[in-house]
């Protein structure tokens, strides 16, 4: 038997390549021991960084509408494209590309992916909210370059354009509130941001996600502001402001009863569309944006006196009759002379008002006295926010009495040494209209979440400001400031209107001298027995006074909101153009201290003169009618038929007794009852 036998050089050779491999084995081993137990954890992150991707998902902004139900504010589905420099080999290649697709600075582009390859940093936000020409040329790019992603965002969209662009404000690149309702309501609009992990391949290509929350929509906000009302605010005021050469204005329209802000306008205007990314002059643009309704403050003049007036009749035993001395227009006021518009002897309260006399209103504002007039002030809510969710909302200046001088009694009863705003003034001839009570201004009416409840917003009712006598004193006081006082440009064919006109000369700091310019208001309502509505017009820089350039735009925005409104028409429609004739102190004083439905509802007293007037014997003239005439026109008719007539209240005549085409005894007068 032949005995094999293996060379001992050949038996080394294979005890080496088996030592060898079971080395080799063992490194193997400890390598996949390594790999496996001890660095687990920290491979398996590093391949859920490279094909695992987490991502917040942003939730839609909630949208906001005015009362109607009309979009003024939404966000819109859009796409962003990014890129990752880690990804590019050629970046001079890389930039001409992206920066010819996306309208871009190629250098500026260059030097952002060189800064991120060399900080290492694989993702780049090359541009939001992509035009459709951009998308559509930068996806055929994508289709071959593998370093282009794309992500779904959404664009916030101002369907109206510049309609209440003030009060809407704005958003920045993140679409986060950056002014306005936008900024104030910004977590109630933001929503919930949801989390959501994607899988991708090699080449980034999504293959699977996992969300981990669900993204929950902001709330929709839904505004008392009415779109069409605010139209008519906005074109009228650009309008009268452009006319008149004044720089900013603001007009308020508010309903008392509620205190709904329908209407809140600020010139100049801008397009809450366009990106201040884009703006040149950005001071300018600021400029444009600042809300004059709400953040500007001014020096009301005359408009104030109505606070004057609301003092005296509170607080003191002046009457809307009461005359008052107005010292010829002159007054020398603790060692400060101060002069009238006007050479007025004396005048009643009510044409203190309606002509607007200022040594009229010191005189009544020295009757008030300073602690009445400053608890008056305070009780309107001038020197305070009234809590509007607006942060440039400015609360006015009011001083302390610890800090009047003994003459800013007269300063103050005036509108002077006291700044407010438009919204403000609002708020105060709010007050007037609805019977003397305070409703809280209110822009928010409603807000909800989809799928849940909405949140009713209900008006905030204060208490009692003056008595309900008091505001029916004044409104009737100022209705004779538009029948026959500085108002009559904002007179509304059809509509009994209250109002004020107000001419503050504008202070000019610098030389510490007051101008020939003017902050030009009216405040006024309609109908005056019963306001439905209420209107603010401020025009900052006129060069005239406020009954020439405020008062015809508070007439048209007055005009166009009543009908907007269907308020029924309180005058006859075919009434005569008010006339100047000679009506007795005595009249105003009664016409202002009665209601019209006291003048008219006197159904006891009717009842016994008409059936007194059945058992006339038949001698006498037929009584005609009176009704819808002037009292001038009822004089006429009268002398010409030589019929007796007493005449109550001021206006037009609104009822007489006896009623027309009865028999009048002999010598037997015509009782005529006037109202407006």
């Amino acid at each position: 038997m032949t005995e094999i036998r293996v060379e001992p050089k050949s038996h080394r050779r294979l005890v080496m390549l088996f030592c060898g491999l079971l080395v080799w084995a063992a490194i193997i081993a400890g390598r996949l021991i390594q790999l496996q137990v001890f660095q687990h954890s920290e491979l398996r992150r590093q391949a859920e960084t490279q094909q695992m991707q987490k991502m917040d998902v942003k939730a839609p902004r909630g949208a906001i509408f005015d009362r109607n139900g009309q979009a003024l504010a939404m966000s819109v589905p859009g796409t962003s494209v990014s890129i990752n420099p880690m990804r590019i080999a050629d970046v001079g290649m890389a930039a001409d590309i992206l920066s010819g697709a996306l309208n871009l600075d190629r250098t500026l582009l260059m030097e952002k992916i060189s800064t991120y390859r060399a900080n290492k940093k694989g993702f780049l936000l090359l541009k939001r909210h992509l035009e459709l020409a951009e998308l559509t040329r930068i996806q055929e790019y994508a289709k071959r370059l593998d370093y282009i992603a794309f992500q779904q965002t959404s664009v916030r969209h101002y369907p109206k354009g510049s309609l209440a662009a003030h009060l809407l404000g704005g958003v920045n690149f993140k679409e986060e509130g950056d002014g306005g309702l936008e900024l104030a309501l910004d977590e109630e609009l933001e929503g919930q941001t949801g989390k959501v992990e994607l899988l991708h391949d090699v080449k980034q290509r999504g293959v699977d996600s996992k969300i981990y929350s669900e993204a929950m929509a902001g709330k929709d906000i839904t505004l008392s502001i009415d779109q069409r009302i605010q139209f008519v605010a906005e074109q009228v005021l650009e309008a009268h402001a452009k006319k008149n050469g004044t720089p900013t204005g603001s007009v308020v329209v508010i309903r008392p009863s509620t205190g709904d802000i329908l209407a809140m306008a600020s010139y100049p205007n801008f397009n809450p569309n366009d990106s201040l990314a884009d703006t040149k002059d950005l001071k300018v643009m600021m400029k444009r944006r600042l809300n004059q309704a709400v953040a500007a403050p001014f020096e009301p003049g005359s408009v104030f006196k109505v606070i004057t007036m609301a003092a005296a009749l509170e607080h003191t035993d002046l009457t809307p009759g009461t005359w008052i001395s107005c010292g010829g227009g002159k007054i020398n006021l603790f060692g400060r002379v101060i002069h009238d518009h006007d050479s007025y002897g004396s005048l009643t309260m009510t044409d203190v008002l309606a002509k607007s006399s200022n040594i009229g209103a010191i005189q009544v504002g020295l009757r008030v006295g300073d602690k009445n007039m400053y608890d008056t002030i305070r009780k309107f809510g001038f020197g305070a926010k009234i809590g509007l969710p607006l942060f440039e909302e400015n609360e006015g200046k009011v001083r302390p009495l610890r800090r009047w001088q003994k003459s800013s009694i007269g300063s103050i009863a005036m509108g002077h040494e006291i700044t407010t705003t438009t919204v403000q003034l609002a708020q105060a001839c709010a007050i007037v209209a609805n019977h003397g009570r305070w409703v809280k201004p209110r822009l928010v009416i409603k807000a909800q979440r989809e799928g849940l409840a909405p949140e009713v917003m209900v008006p905030e009712q204060g208490g009692k400001v003056l008595s309900p006598e008091t505001a029916m004193t004044l409104r009737k006081m100022m209705e004779q400031v538009v029948l026959s006082g500085t108002g009559k440009l904002a007179k509304v064919r059809g509509y009994s209107i209250g109002g004020k006109t107000g001419s503050a000369q504008i202070f000019d700091f610098e030389h510490k001298v007051y101008t020939h310019r003017y902050n030009a208001s009216f405040m006024g309502f309609a109908p005056v027995a019963n306001p439905e509505v209420v209107v603010i017009v401020t025009l900052n820089g006129a060069s005239k006074l406020a009954g020439a350039v405020a008062a015809p735009a508070f007439q048209e925005v007055m005009a166009s909101v009543l009908r907007i409104l269907n308020v029924p028409k309180d005058v006859p429609i075919d009434e005569p153009e008010p006339k100047d004739i000679a009506t007795s102190q005595n009249d105003l004083s009664i016409a202002a201290l009665s209601g019209s439905n006291d003048l008219l509802n006197d159904d006891e007293e009717d009842s016994k003169q008409d059936a007194a007037s059945d058992n006339r014997p038949l001698v006498g003239p037929v009584a005609p009618n009176f009704q819808g005439l002037s009292k001038r026109a009822v004089l006429e008719q009268s002398t010409a038929k030589g019929i007796r007539v007493s005449m109550e209240g001021s206006g037009i005549a609104r009822k007489q007794i006896p009623a027309p085409g009865k028999v009048l005894a002999q010598g037997e007068s015509i009782r005529v009852v006037f109202a407006r």
